[in-house]
């Protein structure tokens, strides 16, 4: 309660300041009036006035200070032979669904070290609320104690808190459940967001930027933290399309420490928030009937992965790519864009003029593509499985080597939802390629539909508090060099 008492002081103190600033500058004008002083002198209070004005107006930059993430203890991994024998073994599956299982997971490209919630492995699984509970506390916990002794903030310095997790929504809320844990302060401004999809962890970013920039002073930090809650999910039917989770989910979690720079912060930030954008396409009945959770016909729920998926995806990004581009993307990209656009449509309409088919002018002549890497060093993908991950890169014009972080996060770790951004970025941290003045791309795509992107800048330089991990540390210290795995098996999947 001190810190919360010392915050607020703060912010009257500002405040005070502000209005004795501008106090002054008008006794200062009346004075000139008055006392019929030189009317340049007018100027003077006019400046200052200006000038207060104008750094009120400024908007605080927001900082991400550290992050952590979670690896699961080893006795929750999971092999592909295990798994497959726990499907034939837990009895609620038929042969149809055990062997469709089967082709997905062994097509999948998923390595023997990926991570279930204990309640999945035991026999047959179990997925009540107070096992989805206990879950939550074994993802939220080791994480946040992580990310405090890595920054040294204590809980107590946190005013705003922002929990994304999209299938598990309890009363209390997963944000009451950690401010209980660490006996946070009695002004902190918690938020639990549900039902978001892998596209989550954007928007409790964009969250929490709302709340520092809206208390500046009040609130120094604010936490996110990403998890999929996967023991809610699991899915006891026979609907091939519902059962497609249960192959590539994962457990994972993640927490960040945003904080504003008109406050000093105690803790140095790493990266500095460039850009966010975020998409939202739900009023479109197809993409929104494209991924929901539903009852299967025998009563079971299920979340259920629509055939139209891939076209859905293709038409968010067409809607999303152009507002992130002109936000991001340097001046002479967007000329070279624009003059690649014209000459498109010129070449289109004298292909069209010779009278040849639809299909033999799109392949003549196709669509150019903006240059993302002129705007960003390094990519975190969404990690939904690897023909989408390759199809997504393909489109946007990026190489296996942009995809390289999406593409290692899902072999080591499955689908971790919103999350798996956070894993990615450690990714690229882990194998220390990102330098003081890069720039990251976090692009989440998630069920609604929306797409929603993140642009980081690295501020600080390296050893500057953000040394990679030791061969004993962290979920990729020992492994980082060894993903991704460039053959993967080929199926029907791919």
């Amino acid at each position: 309660m001190e810190m919360a008492h010392k915050d607020h002081l703060l912010a009257a103190v500002h405040r005070l300041l502000g209005v004795a600033t501008l106090v002054l500058c008008l006794i200062a004008e009346l004075s000139v009036l008055v006392l019929h002083l030189h009317a340049a002198l007018y100027l003077v209070p006019v400046c200052a006035m200006l000038l207060l004005l104008r750094r009120s107006g400024l908007r605080a930059d927001i900082n991400l200070v550290d992050f952590a993430y979670l690896r699961p203890p080893r006795r929750l991994r999971v092999t592909t032979p295990g798994l497959l024998e726990h499907f034939r073994l837990i009895g609620c599956f038929d042969d149809a669904s055990v062997e469709f299982m089967s082709r997905v997971v062994e097509a999948s490209g998923m390595c023997d070290e990926t991570y279930f919630p204990a309640p999945l492995h035991r026999i047959p699984p179990s997925a009540t609320h107070a096992d989805a509970v206990e879950e939550a506390g074994a993802l939220f916990f080791p994480t946040l104690d992580d990310l405090f002794a890595k920054t040294g903030v204590p809980p107590s310095d946190v005013g705003a808190l922002v929990v994304n997790c999209s299938g598990f929504c309890p009363a209390p809320s997963l944000a009451s459940v950690i401010v209980n844990r660490y006996g946070m302060r009695g002004d902190v401004k918690a938020f639990s967001l549900s039902g978001m999809g892998c596209a989550a962890g954007v928007v409790g970013v964009d969250v929490a930027r709302g709340v520092l920039r809206a208390h500046v002073g009040a609130v120094r930090y604010a936490v996110v933290v990403s998890a999929e809650i996967v023991t809610v999910g699991w899915y006891a039917g026979k609907d091939p399309s519902k059962l497609l989770l249960n192959c590539v989910f994962r457990t994972g979690c993640a927490a960040a420490l945003l904080s504003n720079t008109v406050v000093a912060a105690a803790a140095p930030a790493k990266y500095r928030l460039v850009a966010l954008t975020r998409t939202n396409l739900a009023a479109d009945d197809r993409g929104y009937a494209s991924a929901l959770r539903e009852e299967d016909d025998e009563g079971i729920t299920g979340f259920t992965i629509g055939r139209g998926l891939g076209g859905v995806a293709r038409d968010l990004l067409r809607a999303h790519l152009p507002s992130l581009g002109a936000e991001i993307l340097p001046w002479h990209e967007k000329l070279r864009y624009a003059a690649a656009l014209v000459r498109f449509h010129f070449s289109r309409r004298q292909s069209s003029s010779k009278k040849l088919p639809v299909k033999d002018v799109h392949d003549a002549v196709p669509k150019p593509m903006p240059n993302f890497l002129a705007a960003a060093n390094h990519l975190c993908l969404p990690a939904s499985g690897m023909p989408m991950i390759r199809k997504l890169a393909e489109g946007l014009g990026l190489g296996e080597r942009e995809a390289e972080a999406a593409l290692g996060t899902f072999q080591r770790f499955g689908n971790q939802s919103a999350s798996s951004l956070w894993y990615q970025l450690a990714y690229h941290e882990a194998k220390e390629r990102v330098r003081k003045g890069d720039r990251v791309w976090q692009l989440g795509m998630g069920s609604g539909p929306k797409a929603n992107s993140a642009v980081w800048e690295r501020v600080v330089a390296d050893g500057g508090g953000a040394a990679a991990p030791a061969a004993d540390e962290g979920p990729w210290g020992d492994c980082v060099y060894r993903f991704p795995v460039r053959e993967q098996p080929r199926s029907e999947f791919d």
